[in-house]
């Protein structure tokens, strides 16, 4: 029970990534509030981990929307009374040529990728602060290191994610919060059969040293390490999860 006590958000908790952390953050003792768009899997997850003896909270957030977190968060805090680990990783991806792409586009990955994790840190280190203890936990991608066609927008907010992540690690260090970020590659989610090409896939299999497919729990594993005190002598660094795909 490495997360016994301790108050867990997960943004796009109820599916992929998001749900892998979610399960093994209750699993490991957490109180896990799901913020996600989607309320009825949201809910359905929340409720299957209660089920299970497990603590879940399911809350409809859009994390685009500045006005949405802040109610999100403050509805944390009545229920809990204090925040102990956050995990940013809601996040879209839709795939779309630069010269094709529009601005507004852009700015949906933007708001939606890197400018969630600007409203909930703003929210969330105040709280950390006068606790004087955090973990905050930013999913990135393998892509960052090295840069994908049609991604351009995606790669650019997963790469700002590592660049406030270090910014942020060097401010909140006197405070014993902890930030690093999580670098997956390709891994199976409900969302690659929407925008993933499959024999793209079984080509980064292919270039992986580990032959197989990466799973929501290989990322998981990794969160609960850098959520846990095992992590405590670490911040601002950034963790592959991708197989052995990229090394740096």
């Amino acid at each position: 029970m490495m997360l016994e006590g301790k108050v867990a958000i997960v943004t796009g908790g109820a599916l992929g990534i998001g749900a892998g952390v979610v399960e093994l953050f209750a699993r490991e003792g957490a109180n896990v509030f799901i913020l996600d768009l989607d309320e009825s899997k949201a809910e359905a997850r929340a409720a299957g981990i209660r089920a299970s003896g497990g603590k879940a909270t399911a809350i409809v957030c859009d994390v685009s929307s500045k006005e949405i977190v802040k109610s999100a968060v403050e509805q944390v805090l009545d229920q809990a009374g204090r925040i102990d680990v956050l995990i940013n990783n809601a996040g879209i991806y839709p795939r779309r040529l630069f010269l094709e792409m529009t601005e507004e586009e852009w700015d949906q990955m933007q708001d939606i990728n890197l400018k969630s994790l600007f409203h909930l840190c703003k929210l969330v280190l105040p709280v950390m602060m006068k606790q004087r203890s955090g973990k905050i936990v930013n999913i990135s991608s393998v892509t960052f290191f090295k840069g994908m066609a049609l991604l351009s927008h995606y790669v650019a907010a997963k790469g700002g994610m590592i660049g406030l992540s270090r910014s942020l690690a060097r401010e909140m260090g006197p405070y014993n919060i902890h930030i690093n970020c999580v670098t997956p590659g390709a891994i199976k989610t409900e969302g690659e059969d929407i925008h993933a090409d499959p024999a793209a896939i079984a080509e980064i299999q292919r270039r992986q040293c580990l032959d197989r497919r990466l799973l929501p729990i290989d990322v998981a594993g990794v969160c609960l390490f850098l959520a846990s005190e095992l992590s405590d002598g670490m911040t601002g660094q950034t963790l592959n999860v991708d197989g052995g795909l990229v090394m740096h």
